[in-house]
C-alpha cells in the first residue's frame, strides 16, 4: 500500500477528484489550443485564417503577414504558454512545500530578486547573451528567496503565512528600488523598464528554444515530487513519519521553483499573481492530491498568461497594455481575500 493512501483519512486531508482532473486536462488543453489560435490570428495586423493556415503548411518569406505570423506571433503564443505554466507550478510547489496559502514566486521575492539581478547583468555586461542573462535571473531569484525566508525566520512566532508575505513585500520593494537605482545610474532604465512592464510582446525563437527545455525538466521534476509534496502539505512530523526525506524533498522542490521562475523572469519580466491564483483554483476544482495540482496548474496557467496576453492587446489598439497589469487585476484582489481570510483563521 503507498504512503498517500496511507495518509487518506488524515485530519483536513481532502480526496483528490480524478475525474474533474482528468477533465481539466483534457477540456483546459483544448481551450489552451484554442487560446493559442485566437492570440496568433488577433494582432494589429488584420491576417485572415487562410493566411495563417498557408504560413504554416507554405511558407513565403517574401510575404509579410507570413512572417508576421512565423516569426511574431507563433513564438509569442508559445512562450505565453510555457511562462504561464512556469509561474503556476512554481507556485504550486511553493504552497505545496511551505504551507503557505499566500505563497508565489511574486510575493516571495523570486521574481523581484531575478529583476534585480538581471538589472546588475545589464550594468555589469551590457550586450550579454539571453544565456547568460537568464544565468544571472536564476542566481536572482535564489537571492530573493533566501532573503525573504531568512528575514520571516527573525520571528519569535515563527514563520507564518503573513509573516512571510510581509517579509517579502518588503524585500520585493527593497529589491526593486535598488534595481531602479542601478538602472538610473548606469543609464540602463529602458533595457529594463520591459521587465518591469511584463509582457511576451518581444518574445522570438531563440527565447522559446532556451525556455521549453527548462520548463519541460521542470515539470518533470515537479511531477515526480508531486506525491512526495501532497505528505508534505499535511505536515512534516507526518512526513517523517511516513518515511519521507522532507529536507531533500525541499530542496529539489527549491531549485525547480527557482529554474522555473529565473527561466520565465529572464523572458517576460516581472508577470505577477499567476503563482498565487492558479494554484488556488486547481485545488478548489481537483482537492490536494498534487500529482493533479502540478499537471492542471500548468494548462490553467498556460490559459491565464495566454489569454491576458490577447486582453492585453485588446485594451487600448494598435497600443500594447503590459500583461502585467492585467494578471494583477486578477490577482490583487484575490491576494487581498487571501490575505483577510488568513488574518481570521489566526484570530
Amino acid at each position: 500500500m503507498s504512503f498517500l493512501n496511507r495518509f487518506s483519512a488524515a485530519k483536513g486531508y481532502k480526496q483528490s477528484r480524478p475525474m474533474v482532473a482528468t477533465f481539466i486536462l483534457t477540456g483546459g488543453l483544448v481551450i489552451l489550443i484554442l487560446c493559442i489560435a485566437f492570440s496568433i490570428l488577433y494582432g494589429s495586423a488584420d491576417i485572415k485564417v487562410s493566411t495563417i493556415w498557408q504560413s504554416l503548411v507554405q511558407f513565403d518569406t517574401l510575404q509579410t503577414s507570413h512572417q508576421i505570423i512565423r516569426n511574431l506571433r507563433i513564438p509569442r503564443a508559445l512562450a505565453a504558454t510555457l511562462i504561464g505554466a512556469a509561474l503556476a507550478v512554481s507556485g504550486s510547489i511553493m504552497q505545496g512545500m511551505t504551507r503557505n496559502p499566500l505563497a508565489s514566486p511574486s510575493i516571495m521575492g523570486v521574481t523581484a530578486g531575478a529583476t534585480f539581478m538581471m538589472a546588475v547583468s545589464f550594468a555589469l555586461m551590457p550586450g550579454a547573451s539571453n544565456v547568460i542573462v537568464m544565468i544571472w535571473a536564476f542566481l536572482g531569484a535564489g537571492l530573493g528567496a533566501g532573503i525573504v525566508f531568512g528575514v520571516g525566520s527573525l520571528s519569535k512566532s515563527g514563520l507564518t503565512p503573513v509573516k512571510l508575505a510581509l517579509a517579502g513585500t518588503a524585500v520585493t520593494a527593497l529589491l526593486s528600488s535598488i534595481s531602479s537605482a542601478i538602472a538610473i545610474h548606469f543609464n540602463i532604465a529602458k533595457d529594463l523598464s520591459f521587465w518591469y512592464a511584463g509582457g511576451v510582446a518581444s518574445v522570438q525563437w531563440i527565447h522559446v528554444q532556451l525556455l521549453a527545455p527548462i520548463v519541460v525538466v521542470g515539470l518533470i521534476v515537479g511531477l515526480a515530487l508531486s506525491s512526495s509534496i501532497t505528505v508534505l502539505n499535511l505536515g512534516e512530523d507526518l512526513a517523517r513519519g511516513l518515511g519521507q526525506k522532507t529536507l531533500l524533498v525541499k530542496i529539489i522542490g527549491t531549485l525547480v521553483v527557482l529554474l522555473l521562475t529565473g527561466a520565465a523572469v529572464s523572458i517576460a519580466g516581472t508577470i505577477g499573481f499567476i503563482g498565487l491564483v492558479i494554484p488556488h483554483i486547481t485545488r478548489f476544482l481537483v482537492g490536494t492530491d498534487y500529482r493533479w495540482i502540478i499537471p492542471c496548474s500548468a494548462i490553467l496557467g498556460g490559459i491565464l498568461l495566454v489569454g491576458a496576453d490577447t486582453v492585453s492587446r485588446m485594451v487600448n489598439p494598435p497600443f500594447e497594455t503590459p500583461v502585467g497589469t492585467i494578471t494583477a487585476l486578477v490577482g490583487v484582489p484575490f491576494f487581498l481575500y487571501l490575505a483577510r481570510r488568513e488574518g481570521r483563521a489566526k484570530q
